[in-house]
């Protein structure tokens, strides 16, 4: 009886340590934590609605800060959440911050996110919350182009964990497709590439995530320059 049981254990025992595959990272994980106070890690930001949602956002002005649209979105309440009960933290490490500011109000892309290239949201802040505001890529990144992503990952939210070694692998009018591990509660972080100048810039926002490997789809700079104007408060 022992020697039948024993493989049946044995399987339940491999399958109960196998790790899930999470949407947007794959089988093999390459994410490593990263230093929110350094750059360009200090300009993100985690986004949280209490009791509804909790995403990352990036700095783009004092006041500014972009995030997915979906992530403002209560679903179990079935409508946007009002701007007063969205919290913007810069600065996030296991329960400590720099900075924190309630939201005052919010402009979804294209009046609601029907598609990737449209679920994204400039949200405006009470108080300034960030000194390095991150500017857009001139241009949209072509395919090839090295980035990295990085933010309060669902599964390891109480930090920022960033894909160093990732590239634009694709792209369509107003999205960027990449190969970065990322997963939920990234949604609203910037995909980040050095300009000219080597400095960071926007090269996406991230939006979605593949099913069972890594990468995902931003929301082109583009389209997220149309939405911000020339100079976000």
């Amino acid at each position: 009886m022992y020697g039948r049981t024993r493989p049946l254990a044995l399987l339940c025992l491999l399958l109960a340590g196998a790790a899930p595959v999470l949407p947007g990272v794959g089988a093999t994980d390459g994410r490593t934590a990263v230093d929110p106070a350094a750059t360009p890690w200090r300009s993100l930001a985690r986004l949280q609605v209490p009791g509804e949602a909790r995403c990352t956002a990036v700095v783009v002005g004092r006041r500014t800060v972009l995030t997915a649209a979906h992530c403002l979105w209560g679903r179990r309440l079935g409508h946007y959440m009002p701007a007063g009960s969205v919290h913007v933290l810069t600065g996030y490490a296991a329960g400590r911050f720099a900075r924190h500011s309630l939201a005052i109000g919010y402009r979804l892309g294209a009046g609601r996110p029907n598609g990737p290239e449209t679920d994204f949201a400039v949200v405006t802040l009470a108080e300034p919350i960030g000194d390095a505001p991150l500017s857009l890529a001139d241009a949209d990144p072509a395919v090839g182009t090295r980035v990295v992503l990085g933010g309060y990952n669902q599964d390891r939210a109480e930090v920022i964990e960033a894909d160093l070694d990732c590239a634009v692998t694709g792209g369509a009018p107003g999205r960027v497709v990449h190969d970065c591990a990322a997963t939920h509660g990234t949604s609203g972080a910037p995909l980040l590439a050095r300009g000219p100048d080597g400095a960071w810039r926007i090269a996406g926002l991230q939006v979605a995530a593949f099913v069972g490997r890594a990468g995902g789809i931003a929301v082109a700079p583009s389209r997220l320059r149309r939405a911000l104007g020339d100079d976000p408060p």
